[in-house]
């Protein structure tokens, strides 16, 4: 299959179903009160049904409106919004009811998909307010749902399985011939770290741009059909994509219940590989470094040896007999219970939406479980580079794409250029014109390409570099990750832009709430690791973890630096 002469994503999902086994499952949810599974043969037809609905109620380019959780559905709805010529815009389904209103109102969808009860009752308000919706569909049964609320005309909502009962004739079978590489696939809202969320315009050809270098990372990683588990969220772009790789190698889908139960989820999927976002490797790395420190004795000797051979093959170096020897004995006794807890077949993890620390990294790697640190940016389709399997540079984010240009301008900033850059922010020709110059996309983000291997490392966010009243630049991401790697810390924020020193907001692991000493110590111990102007001198400790609930936090685990320093404001000028 060549990627490049493809149109668009739909004649990708067309060309690998008929590839495909019509009676394979290719989607499955984990959702044990939902546990529905859907074969390539049904899910074509099921994007066929729903997208004839769509197709009576939209005009070309029409916006639909996605909110779900991740399930066998959301997919079928994406696909069969692109068939119709809709454009789809993911939501989160952790917005709030004003974030809906934002979104709603901002990109005017004809049409709204929504999962359940609970989902509609935050999008309610502001659907009964605006004609320019012409239909609701649910993937729930709509009775159920609309009964309960209170809703001005009950004929504009329709159910997923009132659709799928209808029977296929051949003249309903869609095929959209118009779609090009330049036409908009999806337009994906940013998570709003600083101020609303923009909506960024990805393109068909961009997506596809960015399975090129997808696919080539993950073919050294199968020898048999692969096994997917996805539960970040399917409306952060990073997923989104993941969803069309799946695609394009013929790949076994399971979808998770929910964060709470991924490790059960994991047991059953048995997958091959995972994407996630740094924090959840963060959480894993605290979770088996706890465990790993427990043991004592023989135990504790082959751990150290599991660690320090691991590292020393990561980077290529050399080993004397003996060290092969109990390598392959730590590889039986060590890794490979390890790799049995995440069901024994994982290739690989790949890790995206941030930066990756490298002590996490190397960690990772070192006790069998292979992370590939990655790099992009919604507005890049979205992934600008990626390190492969046969050689993981954990400092660096990996060379980039083919299809994409990466360049460092004079202040560092790393600049792309390429198919994959988005067309544009939905309704901000302004915004756009401003990072996006002579072709190239600013990314906002600073780093340096080594020379060696062109590889691409990120050193820091241009906006989140903190500036001391003494001129410093200070990268607050470098100090906050040295600290949340300590078992004893669950969360921080380093502030102390225009300030005469660093201070920090501690979110303690709830073991440690009042060990106020013990936290102190912690500091200290990271303190000797900083230069002088890199040195925390004194902290606040709250009891209040960032959530996405509580709004400081992005769906993408990110902290919203904006709202922790607005809510906390008073407490940390005190600190000075």
């Amino acid at each position: 299959m060549n990627l490049d002469k493809l149109n668009s994503l739909i004649e990708l999902f067309f060309y690998q179903a008929d590839k495909q086994d019509k009676k394979s499952i290719f989607l499955q949810w984990l959702n044990p009160n939902n546990k529905k599974t859907y074969t390539w043969g049904e899910t074509q037809q099921n994007i066929f049904k729903l997208s004839k609905i769509i197709k009576e109620n939209i005009k070309e380019g029409d916006r639909c409106l996605l909110v779900s959780e991740n399930r066998p559905e959301w997919f079928i709805a994406d696909l069969a919004i692109m068939l119709s010529g809709g454009i789809t815009v993911p939501a989160y389904t952790t917005y709030t009811e004003e974030d809906y209103k934002y979104l709603i109102e901002d990109c005017e969808p004809a049409l709204v998909i929504v999962s359940n009860n609970e989902m509609l009752k935050k999008l309610n308000n502001t659907i009964n307010e605006k004609n320019f919706i012409k239909k609701i569909i649910t993937l729930d049964e709509v009775d159920k749902v609309v009964d309960n609320l209170n809703l001005n005309s009950k004929e504009i909502y329709l159910d997923f399985e009132t659709i799928l009962k209808n029977d296929l004739l051949e003249k309903d079978k869609i095929q959209n011939n118009n779609l090009k590489r330049t036409s908009p696939a999806c337009i994906i809202y940013t998570s709003g770290t600083g101020g609303n969320p923009k909506g960024v315009i990805l393109s068909h050809g961009g997506i596809l741009n960015n399975l090129v270098g997808a696919c080539e990372i993950m073919k050294p990683l199968f020898n048999s059909r692969p096994v997917f588990l996805t539960w970040l969220p399917l409306s952060h772009s990073y997923e989104h994509c993941v969803q069309f790789a799946q695609i394009a190698v013929g790949a076994k889908v399971f979808y998770a219940e929910k964060i709470e139960k991924l490790l059960e989820n994991i047991s059953e999927a048995r997958p091959t590989i995972m994407t996630a976002v740094p924090r959840f490797y963060q959480n894993l790395y605290n979770k088996i470094n706890i465990n790993l420190k427990k043991q004592t004795g023989f135990k504790a000797k082959l751990i150290d040896a599991t660690l320090r051979l691991g590292k020393k093959k990561l980077l290529n170096q050399k080993m004397t007999f003996s060290e092969k020897l109990l390598n392959l004995i730590v590889e039986l006794l060590v890794r490979k219970k390890i790799k049995k807890q995440f069901g024994g077949n994982l290739k690989a993890f790949v890790s995206g939406g941030g930066a990756l620390d490298k002590e996490i990294g190397e960690f990772l790697n070192s006790v069998g479980l292979p992370t590939l640190q990655g790099y992009g940016l919604t507005e890049t389709s979205p992934v600008v580079s990626c390190n492969p399997i046969h050689k993981i540079k954990v400092e660096t984010v990996g060379p980039p794409f083919k299809g994409n240009q990466v360049k460092i301008a004079d202040d560092g900033e790393i600049l792309v250029k390429g198919e994959n850059v988005m067309l544009g922010y939905w309704n901000k020709k302004e915004e756009t014109e401003n990072v996006i110059r002579d072709g190239w996309l600013h990314t906002g983000d600073i780093g340096k390409i080594d020379s060696e291997d062109g590889y691409l490392k990120i050193t820091d966010r241009k906006k989140d570099i903190i500036v001391s009243a003494g001129g410093d630049n200070i990268s607050p991401a470098k100090i906050e990750n040295m600290i949340t790697n300590e078992a004893e810390i669950d969360q921080c924020m380093v502030y102390g832009d225009k300030k005469n020193y660093l201070v920090a907001l501690i979110v303690p692991n709830k073991d440690f709430l009042k060990e106020k000493e013990k936290i102190n110590n912690v500091i200290e111990k990271i303190n000797k690791k900083l230069t002088l102007v890199e040195k925390i001198k004194r902290i606040q400790l709250i009891d209040e973890n960032f959530s996405i609930e509580n709004g400081l936090m992005t769906p993408t685990m990110k902290v919203k630096r904006k709202k922790v320093t607005e809510k906390y404001k008073n407490q940390l000028e005190k600190l000075y």
